[in-house]
């Protein structure tokens, strides 16, 4: 069984996906982790990512690999633990620019497709997993949530996490990456024709668990 869940920017997908994964028994795959993985490679050799030749050789030489194991997910960047570094805020804004590379987003798609077909069973989470990577998924999530109410979310995640972020800054941006992600020319954010639409905004989060747990095990 497939459960895709997808949504804006800091409306929780990690974190309900992970959940979710965990009740069920599921493998939990994160999709934006994978991005973030090559984003952060980009950054560490100083490749201009609008170079196209440059970036297709780089994508050649990358490993990724997502390892579940004991309720928790491993992100592995060739060999290497970033599942931490990844979290960067300077990470996110170039994950969320390269998403918009054809190139990058066929490569990244096949990769989890891949994922998908060695663990059965599996809860992934991110951008186009119920439209694209996915689109025959038993089960297909769309959260969503005020603007507000999201951006709070995330600049709290992201505070207790550890890391010493200036506000303004991130609120502008995650807005350059909310008009991004719903602009972009390649596969822009929507939810799938058969997603339930899931409204986070008043939901605490053990409820939004339990409606997507319901709604899983009558698909079973």
């Amino acid at each position: 069984m497939i459960i895709t869940i997808d949504g804006p920017l800091g409306v929780g997908k990690s974190s309900v996906a992970k959940e979710v994964a965990k009740r069920l028994g599921f493998t939990y795959i994160d999709t934006g982790a994978m991005y973030r993985a090559l984003a952060l490679k980009t950054l560490k050799k100083n490749i201009d990512i609008n170079n196209l030749e440059n970036l297709k050789k780089l994508i050649e030489e990358t490993d990724i690999q997502l390892i579940y194991e004991n309720g928790s997910l491993k992100v592995l960047l060739d060999g290497e633990d970033v599942s931490e570094e990844i979290r960067k805020e300077e990470v996110s804004k170039r994950a969320s620019e390269i998403a918009t590379i054809k190139e990058v987003r066929d490569y990244m798609v096949n990769l989890q497709r891949k994922f998908g077909e060695k663990y059965k069973n599996i809860v992934i989470e991110g951008r186009d997993t119920g439209t694209v990577i996915f689109p025959d998924a038993e089960l297909k999530i769309f959260l969503t949530a005020p603007v507000e109410v999201r951006i709070e979310r995330r600049y709290k995640q992201l505070l207790e996490k550890g890391f010493n972020i200036d506000y303004e800054k991130f609120v502008k941006n995650f807005m350059e990456r909310e008009v991004r992600d719903k602009t972009r020319e390649i596969n822009p954010l929507r939810p799938a024709e058969d997603s339930v639409i899931v409204d986070t905004g008043n939901m605490s989060f053990e409820e939004v668990i339990n409606k997507i747990l319901i709604l899983a095990k009558e698909r079973m």
